[in-house]
């Protein structure tokens, strides 16, 4: 995977999705419902319903990579209480993430 600081924009998708989702089916949910285009300074970041796996989605101009990350024993820290479907997050919040920090 890319370094976390080559995204300029990190991009939460804030309401969980179904892990099953592979890289089309979460390219769907950034075109079709968070109506953002693919860039290469941006990552897109998915949660599951039980906030144990995550999901990373960029592009790297030569096609879309796709990340997970399972935790065993705790959740992660998912910021849910904004009206928006999607926040914006730098890359080291989303460090500090992956870390088990709450940002």
């Amino acid at each position: 995977m890319q370094s976390l600081e080559c995204f300029n924009l990190v991009y939460l998708h804030r309401d969980p999705v179904d892990m099953r989702k592979s890289i089309n089916g979460l390219a769907m949910i950034v075109l079709d419902e968070l109506e953002l285009s693919f860039e290469t300074d941006r990552l897109f970041v998915f949660v599951s319903r039980c906030g144990k796996k995550l999901k990373l989605l960029y592009w790297d101009k030569s096609g879309f990579a796709l990340w997970y990350k399972r935790l065993e024993k705790q959740k992660f820290c998912w910021p849910r209480v904004a009206a928006e479907t999607v926040l914006q997050s730098s890359a080291k919040q989303l460090s500090q993430l992956l870390q088990g920090f709450d940002v």
